[in-house]
Parts: C-alpha cells; structure tokens; sequence
C-alpha cells in the first residue's frame, strides 16, 4: 500500500491528529515517521515489555509517563534503537526534545516508539 492510498484508507478519529513521513531512517521514499498528536486532556495507557533489555526509547517513555501526561507519540520504523546504550538514549532524548519544541510542550509530553 502506497502512502497515497494509505491516507484514503485512515478514517478521522476525533481527538486524534496524525501524519507520516519518509524520513529515510532505513529506505529511501517510504513512510516510516509517525507523529500522532492527542487532544488536550485525553488520556493514555502504556504497556511495557519486561525484559531486561529493553530499547531506549521504552526507558525514555516509561521516564516521560511518570512526569506528564502525553500529548504526542513519535514512532520510527526500520531502526528499533535496541542495543544502542548512551547513544541510542541520547537520540531519543533528542528527536523528543524536537518535537516538543516545535509543538510547544514539554519533551516529557512526547513519547518515542521504534520498531525495527
């Protein structure tokens, strides 16, 4: 499925606001940024895994759920961030810190998600 028709394919979800990018994290011209913007005071929920090894951006998320309520998720695909140590939790800290200022909310309220 092409973005083109991908978007067709999505239904509005009131409260919701989302958009995709190629942003070349693995392939060139593929969607494979998300952001995905809640409304005001809506709520959320978090499932984690448990294992001993998680990726940097779960520990950035499980950090930024317990100081605020979030308002934005940004998820990356063809990169997971696992195994990265410092470095990986640097960049996550990172692409939230962009995305929170360019919303104008705390990074805190930006939760990061990568999938390899």
């Amino acid at each position: 499925m092409t973005s083109p028709e991908l978007a067709d394919a999505l239904l509005p979800v009131c409260g919701l606001r989302l958009a995709t990018v190629a942003a070349g994290v693995r392939y060139a011209n593929r969607p494979d940024v998300v952001l995905l913007e809640a409304a005001p005071g809506s709520r959320c929920a978090a499932v984690f895994t448990r294992n001993a090894f998680c990726a940097a951006p779960v520990h950035l998320a499980r950090e930024h759920l317990a100081q605020a309520a979030p308002r934005y998720l940004l998820i990356n695909t063809g990169n997971a961030n696992a195994g990265t140590g410092a470095s990986g939790l640097a960049d996550a800290r990172a692409c939230t810190a962009a995305v929170a200022e360019a919303a104008g909310v705390s990074a805190a309220e930006v939760l990061p998600f990568s999938t390899g």
